[in-house]
């Protein structure tokens, strides 16, 4: 999961960018800042993965303020004003979110800083563990840990040994969070193959815990087992 904070002056823009970082899985959105200055203090004091970055601001604008960054920082540029574009590339600035800006561009500014920040730390691109938003709490979910996900209509319940808890995000959104270990056994369920203590026909014992197995993932699954 991507650590990331956001620099914008004005409040609403900060909420805009917390609503999209709340509905988007591999970003942890931990602080955002109304002044340049402080929001530079914390990138000093703390290590971020990306910085969602205004352009116009006052005392230090944000094509000042990315001089001042490391360059391995990646930043992506928030702003009303399109004429930046072109100096914010200049910048070797990942990418640029023209305001307003949708979920679903955001969404896709995430999976460039996720795909440029897998390229540069291929040791850290197989996490152990993914931090997962369960109502107002940040829930660390350790993939050894993890038994099962289970699909419940808007929501995905996550089963873990010490137990379970539910989040609101799609199927497929839960499924882009694991590791390989991780298959489908059924259309609702994804099962931690390193925890299967028996298969029958049609279900799967995972630490005495009875999944479905879907006619359609039977061949699927067991050949998973066998890798």
């Amino acid at each position: 999961m991507l650590k990331a904070i956001a620099i914008d002056d004005e409040v609403l823009a900060l909420e805009v960018i917390k609503s999209h970082a709340s509905k988007t899985p591999t970003l942890d959105l931990q602080h955002t800042f109304t002044n340049p200055l402080e929001g530079l203090e914390y990138l000093r004091a703390h290590p971020i993965d990306v910085l969602f970055l205004d352009i116009k601001m006052p005392d230090l604008n944000g094509l000042e303020l990315k001089v001042l960054l490391p360059k391995d920082l990646l930043v992506i540029f928030t702003t009303a004003y399109s004429e930046h574009a072109v100096k914010g590339f200049e910048l070797d600035a990942l990418d640029y979110l023209l305001k307003p800006f949708s979920l679903s561009r955001f969404l896709k500014a995430c999976d460039k800083a996720m795909e440029i920040y897998s390229l540069k730390n291929p040791n850290k691109s197989n996490p152990e563990y993914v931090f997962i938003k369960s109502g107002n709490e940040e829930v660390r979910v350790i993939f050894s840990e993890l038994l099962y996900c289970e699909a419940r209509g808007n929501y995905v319940h996550f089963e873990l040994s010490s137990g379970g808890f539910l989040s609101r995000m799609t199927f497929k959104e839960a499924e882009a969070l694991l590791p390989s270990d991780f298959v489908k056994s059924h259309r609702s369920f994804v099962v931690n193959t390193t925890h299967v203590g028996k298969v029958e026909k049609q279900q799967v014992l995972v630490q005495g815990k009875i999944v479905p197995i879907g006619s359609n993932f039977q061949e699927s699954f067991l050949a998973a087992l066998k890798r």
